[in-house]
Parts: structure tokens; C-alpha cells; sequence
């Protein structure tokens, strides 16, 4: 009988050559295990998802108790189900008056296809504007925003119109003109490194934007639900998209994302055409019970008043070790950069070995991420750091020998 494993490398199509190959048997809280029940740390979350942990009671519940009520009825916007109207209303509470329309979709990428459709259909324009070593999904039309042609070109040619500038660089944004019809950037770049944005470059965006009549679309897919500290991005920075992007953390762990803007520009894929987007599965009421659950659970527990603390204490400690170069941060977004490149698999790999995981950038090769669940305890940053500070011995050990 062959094992898990070797089904797993049979039948379940890879996105690299080289997987984790962790073999998950439960997860809880802050902790994963495997089949052999070894227990890692998790300071990675699923990249920004799990951020109440594994299994949060108040999540599992929540489904639980849709799951026995009813699941999917019909195509998303046919029905009045409770479970959204619920959400919807409760997210829009915690926004800005202007963003006051929830449309329901499951991926964080299904988010940037609609807001790429959003831009051109409400401002008649053809421009797409996006940052440098942005990273916004991997279907098509998402595809074609990023700028590293060494992830993209195997599929070219990709969706015309799109122009790239350089994140934090004021001067670039002359490049945005009544031509454009969307900028769509993440407040806090995020596979390049942890880039957050410099003094008040997100304010000199949105008044550009305004100034052309641009849509200024923000892509908190992993910055949302109080990951940097605010419940999102750009409350924390000062300012109100047009349209907002979420996905990731939304649901607690179940998959969900949404696009969120005004009854004006929301109505532009409602008619002419109608139906100007439509998904079967967007809005599935067991992942909007999770993400009104995980929403209610961070508003009730003061979670994310807890964050920039948090973040600050993982900084503090690990800066001081000398093969760190910088550690870039908003809140518990992180990306910790080592003096030597040849220093950071050994890092990542010695931190899994020892029980704890952390991660790789797409486009940042001297740094890895932390961003662990947002209910991380003195006790658990504690171990974090004592895992990862060990790492950062062996990888320095090994290059003096």
C-alpha cells in the first residue's frame, strides 16, 4: 500500500519541485502537528491567514452550526442568504462610509480580476497602474501586475495596458495621468519584503488618483484584519480607497475574499453589461459564518490593539543578533533580513527542523517573513525567539568553519 506521501507525489498536482512535504495530521491554536505528532509553531499562518490561530472555537462553531442550516443554494447574487447579508453589514460598520458595498468572491486574486474590470468599465480607461515587485495572484489578468518577468513570461502574452512604477517614489507619480484608469498597489508591499510605505506616500497616491479621476484601488488581502496593527492598512495610514481588496485572515481559515467600494462604482458590473462578474462559489455562506465569526472575535477580544506590542518585542529581541541586518515591520508583518544571503535557508530549515515555521519571499532572497496569528502569547514569542535565535547560531556556526 503506498503512503500518504507518495500519493501526495503521485496525484496532487505540485507547484515546485521541491515541497514542504509536511505531512498534517491536526493544527490548534498556535500550533501545527504532524502525523508523527511532533508539534511545530507557527509563526508563518498560512501566509497572514490563520491569524485567530488554528481551529478557533468561535470559528468552528460558526461553521458548524451553517453547515447545519443549509450550504450552497444558488449562484452568488441570487439569493438573500443570512450569512451574507450579516458580514456585509457588519464589515461595512468598521469602514468608511464610502465603502459601503461588499462583493463577495473567494480568492484573494478573484479580487484583483474584479478590480481590474471595476477600473476600466467605471472610468472608460484602458490604463492598469501597479507597483514593482507587487505581488497581487497568479491567474491572468493578476498575473500581468507584477513586474518580474522571470514568474510571468512563460505565459506572455499577458493583459495589455498594464504600466508598473516604483513603490515609495513620489516622483513616480507623475506616471499616473488621465490615461489611467486604476492604481492598484498593497499599502505595505509584502513579497518583496515587508515595504511599508515611507511618510506620507499613500496620502500623495490617493490625492494623485483623485486628481486624475483614477480609482485608487488597495490590495489588503494580507494586511486586512489587524494584521499591521489596524484593523486595516490604510486606516493605520490615513486614508480611504475607492476600492478595497480582502481576502486571507477574512475567513478564519476558510477560503473567502471580497471587494469592497461604493453603490456607484460597484454597480458598473450589475449592468451594461449585466452580470459583468460572476462566481458560483463567492460568498458560500459556511465561509461567510467563519468570516463574521473571525471579524466579531477581533472586535470583542482586542486583539489587534495588542499587535504593534507584539511586533515590537519580536523586533527588539531578534535585531540584536548580529547576523541580522534589518527587520522591516508594521505591526506583525515582517521581514527579517540576514547580513548573508547564504545564511537564510539554513535559517528556515534549522527553525522547521527545531519546531517552528517561517517562510520565504517571492522577491526578496536575504529575508524571511514572520507574521504569526495575531492571539501569540508572551510565552509563545518567547519560544518564537529562542528557536530562532539558535537558527541564527548554527547559520553563522556554519560559515566559519
Amino acid at each position: 500500500m503506498p503512503s500518504l506521501r507518495q500519493l501526495f507525489l503521485s496525484h496532487v498536482a505540485q507547484t515546485s519541485e521541491l515541497p514542504l512535504m509536511l505531512e498534517i495530521d491536526k493544527a490548534s491554536g498556535m500550533y501545527i502537528y504532524d502525523k508523527d505528532g511532533k508539534r511545530y509553531l507557527d509563526m508563518n499562518s498560512g501566509i497572514s491567514v490563520s491569524s485567530l490561530g488554528h481551529c478557533h472555537p468561535n470559528v468552528v462553531s460558526a461553521v458548524q452550526d451553517q453547515v447545519a442550516r443549509h450550504m450552497h443554494t444558488m449562484v452568488y447574487g441570487e439569493h438573500i442568504q443570512q450569512a451574507q447579508v450579516k458580514y456585509a453589514t457588519l464589515l461595512s460598520q468598521q469602514l468608511d462610509d464610502s465603502l459601503s458595498k461588499v462583493y463577495y468572491v473567494m480568492t484573494g486574486t478573484e479580487c484583483v480580476e474584479v478590480a481590474m474590470k471595476l477600473g476600466r468599465r467605471y472610468t472608460g480607461r484602458y490604463e492598469i497602474i501597479a507597483a514593482k515587485n507587487a505581488y497581487h495572484g497568479s491567474t491572468f489578468g493578476a498575473e500581468a501586475l507584477r513586474s518580474d518577468h522571470d514568474f510571468s513570461s512563460s505565459f506572455a502574452p499577458g493583459v495589455p495596458g498594464i504600466r508598473h512604477i516604483e513603490f515609495n517614489d513620489e516622483k513616480e507619480l507623475s506616471r499616473i495621468t488621465e490615461k489611467t484608469a486604476c492604481v492598484i498597489v498593497e499599502p505595505v508591499q509584502a513579497e518583496s519584503g515587508v515595504n511599508p510605505p515611507k511618510s506620507d506616500y499613500l496620502k500623495a497616491l490617493r490625492a494623485k488618483c483623485t486628481a486624475v479621476g483614477a480609482l485608487l484601488v488597495l490590495d489588503e488581502i494580507q494586511t486586512g484584519f489587524g494584521r499591521t496593527g489596524y484593523l486595516f492598512a490604510h486606516q493605520k495610514y490615513g486614508i480611504v480607497p475607492d476600492v478595497l481588496l480582502i481576502a486571507k485572515s477574512m475567513g478564519g481559515g476558510m477560503p473567502i475574499g471580497a471587494i469592497v467600494s461604493s453603490g456607484e462604482i460597484m454597480s458598473k458590473i450589475t449592468k451594461n453589461p449585466a452580470l459583468g462578474h460572476i462566481t458560483t462559489f463567492g460568498g458560500h455562506p459556511v465561509s461567510c459564518a467563519a468570516a463574521h465569526a473571525m471579524l466579531d472575535t477581533l472586535l470583542e477580544t482586542g486583539l489587534v490593539d495588542l499587535v504593534e506590542s507584539k511586533g515590537s518585542y519580536l523586533q527588539t529581541r531578534l535585531e540584536q543578533h548580529p547576523i541580522i541586518s534589518e527587520i522591516r515591520r508594521s505591526g506583525l508583518m515582517m521581514g527579517v533580513e540576514v547580513t548573508k544571503r547564504k545564511y537564510l535557508k539554513h535559517v528556515v530549515n534549522r527553525c522547521i527542523e527545531n519546531g517552528l515555521i517561517i517562510d520565504y519571499f517571492l522577491f526578496n532572497n536575504k529575508s524571511f517573513r514572520l507574521a504569526p496569528p495575531l492571539i501569540i502569547t508572551e510565552e509563545e514569542m518567547k519560544e518564537a525567539c529562542a528557536i530562532l535565535e539558535e537558527a541564527f547560531d548554527y547559520a553563522e556556526q556554519r560559515y566559519k568553519k
